[in-house]
């Protein structure tokens, strides 16, 4: 109990020198508990969506799929007779045709897309009874004709919609425009979907070709029979093979969809929360060794008078464990509020989620609490077992704990030989032949040489220190030569305090080495290999297939020498070794071998655009003995089986349509029935020469109807690859952020103790004519040394992790490497700004230290 009450004594002695330790802890916790909460939240959204939205029992086409657009544009249908057959078996209550489709664009009077922003899906339906399970009419009344269509009040409020508003919908079988009739709101969240409706005879023309179709059948339970009762019911009384699920069936298949990306974004984020909770190690370590090494005379005389070394352990550890306490109930709290502000987020950006399911399960809590604990306790360990070492004679003697030489240069041994092995790992990694094999080896080298550098930390704090010094401080006299040798006072401190940047830092160059290398290897590539001017995609980069109007407007377009399909056919394929596999082709016009040059090892590509002839890639050839003449068994799927003879093998040193197959239209239509033949994924077209801006300007043109695509030429795609890149980039660099930040708090620490340690030195300064400011600027300089320190190591050390991660890419395609010059210096000079924005209230406080009291201070 004495133990305890010295440690709270303690405790909230020095609570001004724990704060910025606690708030490493809770911005740790925070991000843990925030990403659990947020994600739980989403669950929650989905699972309520989707439990309301299935019917009993959902009758579907064999094979179809619930989440994924087809590629022909056109979803899997059943006959309409299916519905009287499904009415009668015995405990149906009901049942009801649906139709559904999210290969559709829908736009306003000003030809603005009004899909979703966020990534999901525009839904065309028909309105039906069961879609009153998780919906009613706000507004309005449902469609009643051709001329009629009802919106969701999510997507009316977004776009600014109202009654007598008109919506064109861009389907493969043609567009139509409706005037809308109806407002529905959703009974739950609905998490962003832009959603129609259409009378069920607009619906099944409209979008599927033909009335006398639908995609489901919606089946109601009688009272008392059970969906799974129904279920077997109906697997009993119907002939055919059809696709059958319970409403829990249904909710399961799309909370699996739904879940799977749930589960990458959740781990991505507390992936980077373990690195925040790493930088911060680093902190609290720093802030119990400096603590205990200021109490050192406190911890002697208890030792004194009869304090074991285990009491003396056990106290700074109860410090420790108050510490993670406090940080990790605030954390937990914060963690809420950071989920809300990532739900505000979200809707702001398209995807809406309601605070009315905010979900905070009993785990959240604890995980949070047990992390930011367990964390905090292990970090204070190694200062506690050094408090637990002061010997009773340390009351007799100043302030401060004697160095430990030997056990400096045994760290600083074991650190170099980790370093050497990580070392030799990257080098090993960029020797492998495969990139499979090679990752592993990265890996360990990563880990090794992170480690080793946080060991050698305080023995290269030394060197680097002063090298920075000579560049940058000598300019500043006296003071700067006063602050390089308080930063190399303590070189085991610096060396802690600038790892913790470090970390962050090195993963930034890490990233922005492989994402310049990625982007300068594929604009090389492209420049290479792409013969096309334009190339029309997706607006959205989402794989939206291309419907047949707008390839139409596209070929009409002036100036234009040719336009070039791109189709992927999926298919069956049997090589002579009879070791089938599932594949996807390209089939295409003979003009994509202009369009695309690609290198072959054998036969010539213009050969396999002939009659029943196709490519393979090099690849596919070295694996299954394929060679130029032999005859593949392609059975496409929707189609009957070919065989076609192989005309060529391309070479797969490619980044750009490695391991395609590639085929002539017309082969692929021979076996293909039209309305089952998929719509194009993209399209090439070249310019007459010297028409290249006016062809430019017409493609355009011509596709101004349809929003949901883009035209691009070679600049166009090279900027969209870099912005995509660049996007992704930024966000990795906002989560590594938390990190940063969190070293950030580590140099304001370590400076503010290192004051309070230094009391006595800088009030004698004082006293001998150091003016206030000169004293600020010498903390202001110890600062930036550190920080610039940090980022040195930080910056090389993912340089050459970038580096190494570029030659496993090489082995895929990525060949160049480049190193972003710009970037680099950016962030070491806005390391130095850092270190002056850390020790702003450090210096402060100095440099309002009255000079008498600092003097007589022990």
């Amino acid at each position: 109990m004495t133990v305890f009450r010295t440690s709270l004594r303690n405790f909230f002695a020095h609570k001004g020198r724990m704060a910025l330790s606690a708030v490493a802890v809770l911005l740790s916790v925070a991000f843990v508990s925030g990403t659990l909460v947020f994600t739980d939240t989403m669950n929650t959204t989905f699972d309520k969506l989707f439990a309301v939205s299935s019917a009993d029992v959902t009758v579907s086409p064999k094979g179809a799929e619930d989440t994924e657009a087809p590629a022909t544009g056109r979803p899997e249908t059943l006959p309409a007779s299916l519905v009287e057959q499904v009415g009668k078996v015995e405990g149906v209550k009901s049942a009801e045709g649906a139709v559904s489709s999210m290969s559709v664009t829908v736009v306003d009077s000003k030809n603005k897309n009004m899909g979703s922003t966020s990534g999901a899906p525009t839904i065309a339906a028909n309105w039906t009874r069961n879609d009153l399970r998780s919906m009613e009419i706000a507004s309005g009344h449902a469609p009643r004709g051709p001329t009629e269509v009802m919106v969701d009040a999510d997507t009316a409020d977004k776009h600014k919609l109202k009654l007598g508003d008109e919506l064109r919908t861009i389907a493969v079988t043609g567009d139509f425009t409706a005037k809308i009739t109806g407002i529905a709101s959703f009974k739950v969240t609905n998490p962003g979907a832009a959603v129609v409706f259409y009378d069920t005879a607009t619906a099944q023309r409209e979008l599927l070709g033909e009335e006398g179709l639908f995609t489901n059948v919606m089946v109601v339970a009688d009272e008392g029979v059970s969906d799974e009762a129904l279920k077997k019911n109906l697997a009993s009384a119907l002939e055919q093979p059809y696709k059958l699920q319970t409403a829990k069936e249904a909710a399961d298949s799309g909370r699996e969809e739904v879940g799977s990306f749930l589960d990458v974004m959740k781990y991505a984020m507390l992936g980077f929360a373990g690195i925040a909770f790493l930088v911060g190690i680093f902190l609290i370590v720093n802030t119990f060794s400096m603590l205990v090494a200021q109490r050192t005379r406190e911890i002697g005389l208890m030792r004194a008078i009869g304090s074991s070394r285990k009491q003396v352990n056990r106290s700074v550890l109860i410090e420790a464990l108050l510490l993670g306490l406090v940080g990790s109930i605030a954390g937990v709290a914060a963690g809420v509020g950071l989920a809300v502000g990532l739900m505000k987020m979200m809707s702001a950006v398209g995807m809406n989620l309601s605070t009315d399911d905010l979900t905070v399960k009993w785990t959240t809590p604890v995980v949070g609490m047990v992390l930011g604990i367990v964390v905090t306790v292990l970090a204070a360990y190694i200062p506690a077992r050094r408090a637990g070492k002061v010997s009773p004679m340390a009351a007799l003697r100043d302030s401060g704990m004697p160095a430990d030489g030997r056990a400096g240069w045994i760290r600083g041994g074991i650190g170099l030989v980790l370093t050497g092995a990580g070392a030799a790992a990257l080098l090993v990694a960029t020797q492998a032949d495969k990139a499979s094999e090679g990752s592993m080896f990265l890996g360990l080298g990563v880990v090794l040489s992170l480690i080793g550098f946080v060991v050698v930390g305080p023995l290269l704090a030394g060197g680097v220190v002063r090298v920075i010094s000579a560049l940058v401080l000598r300019m500043f006299g006296p003071v700067g030569r006063m602050a390089e040798r308080n930063a190399l006072r303590n070189p085991r401190r610096t060396g802690a305090t600038g790892a913790a940047l470090m970390i962050g830092l090195a993963l930034v160059a890490c990233l922005s080495v492989v994402g310049s290398s990625m982007v300068a290897s594929a604009t090389e590539e492209l420049d290479k290999s792409v013969g096309a001017d334009f190339i029309v995609q997706s607006a959205g980069n989402d794989g939206r297939p291309i419907v047949p109007q707008a390839q139409e407007a596209l070929e009409k377009a002036p100036g234009i020498e040719h336009v070039t399909e791109y189709k992927g056919v999926e298919a069956k394929i049997t090589p002579p070794n009879g070791k089938a596999e599932d594949e996807q082709l390209v089939a295409a016009d003979p003009t994509y071998a202009e369009d695309l040059r690609r290198e072959t090892v054998a036969g010539e590509l213009a050969a396999a655009y002939g009659k029943d002839v196709m490519s393979v890639g090099s690849d596919y050839a070295d694996r299954h003995g394929v060679k130029v003449g032999d005859t593949i068994k392609v059975d496409f799927k929707n189609g009957s089986p070919a065989e076609l003879k192989v005309a060529a093998i391309t070479s797969d040193d490619t980044n750009v349509d490695k391991g395609a197959m590639y085929m002539n239209i017309t082969t692929a239509a021979r076996y293909i029935p039209a309305e089952k033949m998929p719509v194009n994924m993209i399209m090439f077209a070249k310019a007459v020469d010297g028409q290249e801006k006016e062809a430019y300007a017409a493609l355009k043109k011509s596709l101004s109807e349809y929003p949901q695509y883009k035209v691009q030429n070679q600049t166009d795609f090279k900027q969209d690859l870099k912005d995509q890149i660049g996007q992704l980039l930024n966000i990795v660099y906002g989560l590594l952020a938390l990190a940063i930040i969190v070293a950030i708090l580590g140099v304001v620490n370590t400076l503010a103790l290192s004051v309070v340690e230094r009391t006595r030195e800088i009030g004698l300064m004082r006293a001998i004519g150091l003016s206030r400011r000169q004293l600020r600027r010498m903390i202001r300089l110890e600062s930036v040394v550190i920080a610039l320190f940090g980022a040195l190591l930080g910056l090389g050390l993912g340089m050459g992790w970038g580096t190494s991660a570029q030659q496993l890419l090489a082995l895929e395609g990525l060949g160049v490497l480049e190193i972003p010059w710009p970037t680099i210096i950016t962030v070491f000079v806005g390391s130095a700004f850092v270190g002056l924005f850390a020790a702003l209230v450090p210096a402060f406080r100095a440099g309002r230290m009255n000079v008498l009291n600092a003097i007589a201070t022990e």
